[in-house]
């Protein structure tokens, strides 16, 4: 993430950083573990969001936690980036899947892609947070850190468009749903299927400069070397 001038924080920040950024690192492995254990022993029954349903709702809503964080000082990641990646995700938890019937969002592949993304991702991210709080950070974590995005970034994105997408069509066939419309007191209105559909179109500008900005951070990182070797 960007980087901007914040002091370092104190010693009742950093152990409130290293709980959270644990428990984070410990909630999202629980999840990748019920990922792969529904698909390695399925039960009778029951979809994968049935299973990963309330940890998904619960640490990924945490995460709006982090623009607090940053918005504080107590971390240095740019205010404006944190906000985009954070809320993208919760809509699509709250907005997409939670706001959809279970046959549509929470039945798309969509879903086991930006679960499977969004778990190794988060296990490696808070991993590294946590390292860097307690001032070990092994160098293989930062490796893992600023390369696997390179392939997790675009199947996570993949996973959420498709979720979406899914969303698009129950709001197509039912175009009240979640919807506001005029004539009515307010004189307002509000329609869920352009909502979706706007939101898909702003991942155009959104992910290339998002992506763009991560390969930014690993050159600084890893050095030019690493990223002119491996390609």
């Amino acid at each position: 993430m960007a980087r901007t001038k914040s002091k370092e924080p104190g010693a009742l920040s950093k152990l409130y950083l290293a709980s959270y950024n644990l428990g984070q690192t410990l909630g999202w492995s629980y999840i990748l573990y019920q990922i792969i254990q529904y698909y390695i022993q399925p039960s009778s029954g029951g979809t994968l969001w049935d299973k990963t349903k309330l940890l998904v709702i619960v640490f990924q809503n945490a995460a709006l936690l982090e623009i607090m964080h940053a918005a504080l000082g107590l971390v240095r990641s740019n205010v404006v980036i944190t906000t985009f990646q954070v809320f993208s995700r919760v809509l699509v938890v709250v907005g997409v899947i939670l706001a959809t019937p279970y046959t549509y969002a929470a039945a798309s592949p969509g879903l086991l892609l930006a679960l499977t993304a969004w778990s190794i991702t988060e296990i490696i991210r808070y991993s590294y947070y946590f390292a860097n709080l307690i001032g070990i950070v092994p160098h293989l974590l930062v490796w893992l850190r600023y390369t696997l995005f390179i392939i997790l970034y675009p199947l996570g994105v993949t996973g959420e468009l498709l979720c979406f997408y899914a969303a698009v069509r129950y709001a197509s066939a039912n175009p009240d749903s979640w919807s506001y419309i005029l004539p009515n007191k307010w004189n307002f209105t509000f329609s869920y299927l352009y909502f979706l559909i706007s939101v898909m179109l702003l991942y155009i500008p959104g992910f290339p400069h998002l992506y763009m900005h991560m390969f930014v951070q690993r050159r600084k990182i890893l050095g030019p070397d690493t990223t002119a070797k491996e390609k």
